[in-house]
């Protein structure tokens, strides 16, 4: 790709609650584009970027699509690399892995649902990694569809500055086109063309008013980011041109300032071709992202690249897919330089060279080959050996760390076990391929029972794991109760002096600490082992230091109770002392693993169980029920809201242990009218009744061996 050409790439997503039609949107997209002729539906199974048998056969998007595509905007051709994520939370990491690697966004609404609690997560997801975006309200064709009060709900949920560019002409089923703010005209769709014809006309008599109070709502928004802008609309607003205005737009939008609202009906093929134009419009290119920072894995400092083919390479590694004709299949975004078919680059993360056999630029799951992928490009490459989620690629004479990905933790798993024992190793190779290609699936072997445990973000996400097993490693497995990722705490602090002596004829051992063990404090934010060194007078030498944080460290993996991790825990090293022959640094680690047990003992050791938020939409005439049966499972109900149309929407924390089947129950309730959504919250504690009991389970799990 031509240098020049950089401002007219666009890598884009599409993010939003389950259901709000994202992918129904990117087939639009495609269609529209010219690189499919005909338009798939999840419904049907057809869908291009829903490619998986799963995907098709539960009309939901499971992993991150990418596609690449070209669309023509105000005389220029434009290339747009699009991923379609999932709307599922058990999938989030397919969403945080794109939003990391891409330089904007279409946060799509359904018109009816407006801000659900997945909106949310994905929303805060594209804060952290600084990714601009536009709005998009789709199934405004739906009964109860409201274009501002989505807008509202923006405003008041997300703490988002949403700013509408179109109004809306008709709603629900008379919806038939938008009024474009900037422009000032009426875009309305032709049904008989599938919407790839529409015509430009006056704005209707009935909708001119509203559209000049919103049009002057909207000017007054950008001024505020635009001082030309500001001083014509203050003097004579009439005099302002559609250039200015989307050049203001433009850079409040890539300031992260506001957030340029459309709506249409993607399935009823209205408002695509205006989403595209404005997506072209106001979203940043690789240039206006600019440089990427890392920094060098040989001395610490950082450095900054260029979005330029001339500079060092540098590219992220961020999704790795098992496809069954080319093997082993590595999506990567590259920040600077190029990478070529056939050529080396350097993995920052490993050390080692690895060789780039073939490259693609991909349509969904099909791989169209190309020679290069230069700066500001998606891609993928077949031919690494060793390569994780996350990795940097880069030139070796100039090596470089980019910020990696942050995956949450995994909150339930299930046993597993072939159902024949021939099935073994394929067991174990179909795992170990599945957990590579996703950071959020784990796999271990429980030390005490010898089985092999699979975990990860929820039922459904398991479920897909094991369903993959079966068709594409032919594994069918038997599967155990699912069993919730539980943790341990303390709660006092423990003031503890550990000796560690070993004399067994020649050099000994000897490490001798005084600590105070206890929780961490409540500023310390990032959680893990809080470390503070007290020591004075070098009782301690200062090489030993590093291996009693290491021996807690590593001890934090084990709780006291029954073996479940310690997400936190405070250590002051206070004083000690060593012998100057058989002190070293493995004693020093040995005696702190030996102070953790002692002291987590005695410091008020508890169980902490995860507490997931839940969002219930259940008709008026079942609350009760769905209330009742929450209570039931130790759920707190933190709030209930009406919606527009006319359901509730009851809202509250829950146990993760008390929802396995939860879905079954709830159709069960409400004959099957209610929909629920839920995502991770947080770690609590657990009453001394539940905590036994579980303790128990433990224990008999690995009395039964």
């Amino acid at each position: 790709m031509a240098k020049q050409d950089l401002h007219l790439t666009r890598n884009i997503g599409i993010m939003a609650h389950i259901d709000a039609g994202k992918t129904t949107t990117s087939e639009r997209i495609l269609f529209y584009t010219g690189l499919t002729h005909k338009i798939g539906e999840t419904h049907d199974g057809t869908a291009t970027m829903d490619w998986m048998a799963q995907e098709q056969e539960r009309g939901i998007t499971i992993t991150s699509a990418a596609t690449t595509t070209r669309w023509k905007y105000d005389g220029d051709t434009y290339k747009i690399n699009l991923i379609d994520t999932p709307g599922h939370v058990d999938f989030t990491v397919e969403v945080e892995r794109s939003l990391r690697v891409l330089d904007g966004a279409v946060a799509t609404y359904c018109a009816v649902g407006g801000v659900e609690p997945q909106s949310e997560t994905v929303w805060r997801q594209a804060d952290k990694y600084n990714v601009p975006r536009i709005g998009y309200v789709n199934k405004m064709d739906r009964s109860g569809a409201d274009f501002f009060e989505v807008v509202r709900q923006m405003k008041d949920v997300l703490g988002a500055n949403p700013c509408p560019i179109v109004v809306p002409i008709g709603a629900e089923e008379t919806f038939k086109g938008v009024v474009d703010l900037i422009k000032m005209k009426a875009i309305l769709w032709h049904d008989e063309t599938m919407g790839a014809d529409y015509s430009v006309e006056d704005i209707p008599a009935d909708l001119l008013a509203e559209c000049e109070e919103w049009r002057d709502k909207m000017l007054e928004s950008v001024a505020d980011y635009d001082d030309s802008l500001m001083e014509k609309y203050f003097d004579d607003p009439s005099t302002i041109t559609e250039e200015e205005i989307l050049r203001a737009l433009r850079n409040a939008t890539i300031q992260m300032a506001i957030v340029p609202m459309l709506c249409g009906s993607s399935f009823k093929n209205k408002g695509v071709q205006t989403l595209l134009d404005y997506a072209c419009a106001f979203l940043p290119s690789p240039l206006d992202t600019g440089s990427v920072t890392g920094t060098n894995p040989n001395t610490g400092e950082e450095v900054v690249r260029q979005p330029d083919e001339e500079d060092k390479t540098s590219a992220l590694a961020f999704k790795i897919a098992t496809d069954p004709y080319v093997g082993r299949l590595t999506f990567f975004r590259v920040y600077s330089g190029k990478i070529d078919a056939g050529s080396y680059v350097f993995n920052a993360r490993s050390g080692k060279k690895e060789r780039v056999s073939r490259i693609f630029q991909m349509h969904s799951n099909k791989q169209n080959p190309v020679e290069v992928i230069g700066a500001g490009d998606i891609g993928a490459g077949v031919g690494f050996k060793d390569i994780r989620t996350g990795d940097t690629l880069c030139d070796e004479s100039a090596p470089i760390i980019l910020e990696s990905i942050d995956f949450p933790e995994t909150v339930i798993g299930i046993a597993v076990e072939p159902k024949t024992q021939k099935d073994m190793d394929k067991l174990a190779n179909g795992l170990a391929k599945l957990a590579e290609e996703d950071p959020t699936f784990t796999v271990k072997t429980d030390e005490q029972s010898g089985q092999t445990i699979i975990s990860g973000m929820g039922e459904l996400h398991l479920d897909i794991i094991i369903d993959r097993l079966r068709r594409e490693f032919k594994v069918e497995c038997n599967q155990g109760r699912p069993q919730v990722n539980y943790k341990e705490a303390i709660t006092k602090t423990v003031n503890l002096r550990e000796v560690y002596k070993k004399q067994s004829g020649g050099r000994g051992k000897f490490a001798d600490i005084i600590v105070n063990i206890g929780p961490i404090d409540p500023d310390f934010e990032q959680g893990g082992l809080q470390f503070i060194d007290e020591v004075k007078g070098g009782n301690i030498p200062k090489e030993f230091i590093p291996s009693v944080q290491k021996g807690f460290t590593s001890a934090m993996k084990n709780g006291v109770l029954a073996g479940f991790p310690l997400d936190s825990l405070k250590v002051t090293l206070i004083d000690g002392s060593f012998h100057p022959v058989d002190s070293d640094q493995l004693s020093f680690e040995i005696c702190a693993i030996q102070a953790y047990k002692n002291a987590c003992a005695k410091a008020g050791p508890v169980l902490m169980e995860p507490i997931m938020k839940l969002e219930v939409v259940t008709p008026e005439e079942n609350m009760g029920d769905v209330i009742g049966d929450l209570n039931k499972r130790r759920g707190q109900v933190e709030g209930m809201e009406s919606s527009r149309s006319g359901a509730r929407i009851v809202k509250a924390l829950v146990p993760l242990g008390e929802m396995f089947g939860y879905v079954t129950a709830l159709r069960t309730i409400t004959s099957g009218r209610a929909t629920s959504s839920m995502t991770y919250s947080h770690h609590a504690q657990v009453s001394q009744s539940i905590a036994k009991a579980v303790l128990e389970e433990v224990k008999g799990r690995v009395d039964l061996i």
